[in-house]
C-alpha cells in the first residue's frame, strides 16, 4: 500500500499543473518538452520554478516519510517508497506516463534517506552547475557521486541499491542531454533557445 501511495504521489506533476493554471498550456510541449523544475524556469520563469521544484521535493520526503509511517523499524519499504515516487514522477499514470527527470524529487527521497552522503554529492554537484551553468551536467553528477558518497559513509544495502537505481533512472532520462552536451548544444541556465 505505501509503495502505491508513493507511486501516485509521484504522479501528481506540478510542472504540467502549473504551466496549464497560468499559462493554459501543456509544458510538455514547449521548451525542452520536459515536466520539471528546468523547463518551467525556461517557459514559465523563476518564481513558477522554485514552486515546481520546492513541491517536487516535498514529493520524495513525504514519500519517504509515509514509508517510515507503515514500517518504522526498517528501512525497506522507505527505500521502495523512495523509488517508485520517482518512478511516479518520470512516468505519471495522471499525464499519460510522460512526466519529468526525477531529479528534484530524488533530493526530495535522497537528502531524508541519507542526508549526509546527499549533502556531500549535492555540494559537488551545485557547485560544477554554478561553474558551467549546465543542469543537466549538475544533475547527472550528482546522481553519479550520490552512490559513490552512500558507499563511503556505509549506508545500508537497501540505500546504496537505491541509489543505483536513482543514478540509472536519471542517466537514462538524461539521454538526450548527454547526447547534446557531447555535441556542445545543451542550454545553459539562462541561455535562451
Amino acid at each position: 500500500m505505501p509503495i502505491l501511495i508513493s507511486y501516485l504521489l509521484g504522479s501528481i506533476s506540478f510542472s504540467t499543473i502549473t504551466a496549464k493554471w497560468i499559462k493554459g498550456i501543456d509544458i510538455r510541449k514547449h521548451g525542452s518538452g520536459n515536466a520539471g523544475a528546468t523547463n518551467t524556469l525556461r517557459v514559465l520563469g523563476l518564481w513558477p520554478a522554485i514552486g515546481v521544484l520546492v513541491l517536487d521535493i516535498c514529493k520524495g520526503i513525504i514519500a519517504v516519510l509515509i514509508g517510515n509511517w507503515f514500517e518504522p523499524d526498517q528501512i525497506l519499504i522507505p527505500t521502495l517508497c523512495g523509488l517508485f515516487v520517482i518512478v511516479g514522477h518520470n512516468w505519471p499514470v495522471f499525464f499519460g506516463f510522460k512526466g519529468g527527470k526525477g531529479i528534484a524529487t530524488t533530493i526530495g527521497v535522497a537528502i531524508t534517506i541519507a542526508p549526509i552522503p546527499t549533502i556531500c554529492a549535492g555540494l559537488i554537484a551545485f557547485l560544477f552547475l554554478i561553474f558551467t551553468r549546465y543542469v543537466s551536467l549538475g544533475s547527472l553528477l550528482f546522481t553519479l557521486l550520490l552512490p559513490l558518497s552512500i558507499f563511503i559513509f556505509s549506508e545500508s544495502n537497501e540505500v546504496f541499491y537505491l541509489s543505483i537505481f536513482i543514478w540509472i533512472f536519471a542517466w537514462y532520462r538524461h539521454r538526450s542531454n548527454i547526447i547534446r552536451l557531447i555535441q556542445g548544444q545543451e542550454q545553459k541556465v539562462g541561455q535562451k533557445g
